[in-house]
């Protein structure tokens, strides 16, 4: 459990800022929330792969839990922020 916190603080936040530099569109939202919203996708896309897959209890990397972790954390910035995003300034 403690290794999927850390995960969701670490991979989270990583997601934050890559899609606040790189989320397409003309849409904005402040940084604290695109990390927020990094870390939760983390933890949906963690409850998803252990839905349909189950928990194993795989030692080491469970490299297919991070792709889905990561996938999930990825599409929500987007989405959210496309949605919810107030427009970006001209200048």
């Amino acid at each position: 459990m403690v290794s999927t916190v850390l995960w969701a603080l670490i991979g989270g936040t990583i997601i934050g800022f890559l899609g606040k530099t790189f989320a397409p569109g003309k849409r904005d939202i402040a940084l604290w929330l695109t990390i927020l919203i990094g870390i939760g996708g983390i933890f949906i896309g963690n409850w998803a792969y252990t839905g349909i897959w189950g928990d194993d209890g795989t030692r080491g990397l469970d490299w297919w839990r991070h792709i889905w972790q990561v996938a999930a954390a990825a599409l929500l910035v987007v989405l959210l922020t496309s949605s919810i995003g107030r427009k970006k300034s001209s200048s």
